[in-house]
């Protein structure tokens, strides 16, 4: 079984989690670096990883992410889901409205089933966490195609400023969301799945927010309070499940 399927999504076939630790970190980043070489000055694409610390599967992925991190021309961002709590670890990051935002992907593409660790590109495309192959080659086709939209996005103090402004002739309804993350952090697994490991973890989504919804046919200029140290990325996304026309660090 390639991942770790949602218990929920299929009440006919229980889950079974599979360890995926034969990827080690040093071959991921090989990996990446061979599939994808940065290109600067050019707009990031957005990698979503679903994971969860309940799950066996997951820390490959995770390990992965923190390659994926490092790189400029991508924007990679943990979200821990909550239903893989049962098993025995509550995942200490894991927050329904990230569960909802993966089940929301997967309805609007058809899918009756979520999984760990999956990766949505762009908003686009999904993708096995595990797969770092399959997730460069993903990357390097959306970084290909480049943004629709162009998007400058700047921190003054305690605020941010945000400039949009899409190609002539485009419509559609966009989301502007303002999605905060923690860099980095630690956790000692005792019980579950993953009981007995201390796993590593990078830009861990801790809130997502909707500053305004935009039809794409003038520019649109926001700005909004941007408080504490916390880093954050500004997204440009049709709906708060379609493609993705724009992503931005917050430095």
């Amino acid at each position: 079984m390639p991942g770790a399927l949602n218990p929920e999504a299929d009440t006919e076939q229980k889950p079974r989690i599979s360890d995926m630790a034969k990827f080690g970190t040093p071959l991921l980043a090989l990996l990446i670096l061979l599939a994808a070489p940065l290109r600067a000055q050019e707009p990031p694409v957005l990698v979503e990883l679903f994971t969860s610390q309940g799950c066996s599967s997951c820390p490959p992925a995770d390990a992965f992410l923190h390659e994926l991190a490092k790189r400029k021309d991508v924007v990679a961002l943990a979200l821990h889901v909550d239903y893989w709590d049962y098993i025995g670890w509550k995942d200490i990051f894991a927050r329904p409205q990230n569960t909802a935002r993966q089940r929301g992907y997967a309805a609007a593409d058809g899918r009756r089933m979520v999984y760990t660790p999956q990766m949505i590109i762009d908003g686009s495309d999904e993708v096995m966490g595990t797969h770092p192959g399959d997730v460069a080659a993903l990357i390097e086709r959306h970084r290909a195609a480049g943004d629709r939209v162009a998007l400058d996005v700047e921190r003054v103090g305690n605020d941010l400023r945000i400039a949009a402004r899409a190609q002539d002739g485009m419509t559609g309804s966009c989301e502007v969301q303002l999605i905060r993350y923690r860099p980095r952090a630690t956790v000692e697994i005792t019980r579950g799945e993953n009981a007995g490991r201390t796993l590593s973890y990078t830009n861990i989504v801790t809130d997502m927010t909707v500053l305004a919804h935009w039809d794409m046919t003038a520019p649109i200029s926001i700005e909004v309070p941007l408080p504490g140290d916390l880093p954050a990325a500004v997204v440009i996304q049709h709906g708060q499940h379609g493609p993705v026309e724009a992503v931005a660090r917050v430095e």
